[in-house]
């Protein structure tokens, strides 16, 4: 039986070190100013990013990585004999999953898996770790799939985001058209179900971490105790959920990191975000 590698795209924020522990392999995205473009697996920090964004009165765009830059990295590692399964962003929401699959059908048959995370950042990582515990685990390329849809099936991620704005700016308010207007003011929770999907909206910054953490004692609840959270430029916040965090779960979370400009140009700086899967899925 050939081995599995995964590969992903960068919209997980996964920690580096999360990554190389677990040989995933990424695709970037890309984000562009008026003066220029950047990969933004090649930003060592996100910060000097939300520092011009919060200044600009233009946004930023983003664009999805090309069928050649698929290619670049799934040539090697068929090459190497590995079979390829690739999970990446929504495609609700961005055309990277379209490149994917266009990269997958100039390679031999049958040897790239294509899938539609139908969520992304956190969920996306979580997808990724669960199709590497089972890579490592030898347990076949139908066997991951079947794991990874699980993973997808059992996924809860909620993010508060500090203003409409940005979505509203950028056009991708999706499903969550119907909180824009005075609803600017408040502080929507928000969740991706291939499209960004209203949850509630709440007009406090306190109120939403007060729902984010009822969100993760539900979880704990229903039995899931592979936690994460992630934010953007929100480090204090998200240091006190992961210590909700340790309070509801008794045990540290699988990851805590910071999203970064792909999916930040489009949400702002502020974003706080918890959620999880049982953490058997991740080996």
């Amino acid at each position: 039986m050939p081995g599995v590698s995964v590969v992903t795209d960068t919209t997980h924020y996964l920690s580096p070190e999360l990554v190389a522990r677990n040989e995933i392999h990424e695709v970037s995205l890309y984000v562009s100013w008026p003066d220029g473009q950047q990969r933004e697996s090649d930003m060592e920090t996100f910060t000097p990013f939300y520092e011009r964004l919060r200044a600009s009165k233009e946004l930023p765009t983003t664009s999805q990585p090309s069928v050649g830059d698929f290619l670049a990295v799934y040539e090697p590692l068929l090459a190497a004999g590995d079979d390829i399964i690739s999970i990446h962003l929504s495609g609700g929401i961005s055309g990277t999953v379209g490149s994917a699959r266009q990269a997958a059908e100039q390679c031999p048959p049958g040897r790239v898996r294509v899938i539609d995370s139908a969520t992304a950042c956190g969920g996306l990582g979580l997808m990724a770790m669960a199709a590497a515990a089972g890579a490592r685990e030898g347990i076949g390329m139908e066997a991951i799939v079947a794991r990874v849809q699980e993973t997808r099936d059992r996924l809860t991620l909620w993010f508060a985001i500090d203003t409409l704005e940005f979505l509203v700016r950028g056009g991708r308010i999706g499903k969550a058209q119907g909180m824009v207007g005075s609803a600017l003011k408040i502080k929507p929770i928000l969740s991706v179900e291939s499209d960004i999907m209203p949850i509630e909206r709440v007009r406090t910054s306190s109120r939403a971490f007060a729902r984010l953490a009822e969100m993760l004692r539900t979880l704990k609840d229903d039995g899931v105790d592979g936690w994460v959270v992630q934010h953007i430029q929100a480090q204090e916040q998200a240091r006190k959920l992961v210590d909700v965090g340790r309070e509801i779960f008794g045990t540290e979370p699988v990851f805590v990191s910071e999203i970064g400009p792909v999916i930040g140009a489009h949400v702002g700086p502020g974003l706080l975000g918890a959620g999880g899967v049982p953490r058997g899925l991740l080996g």
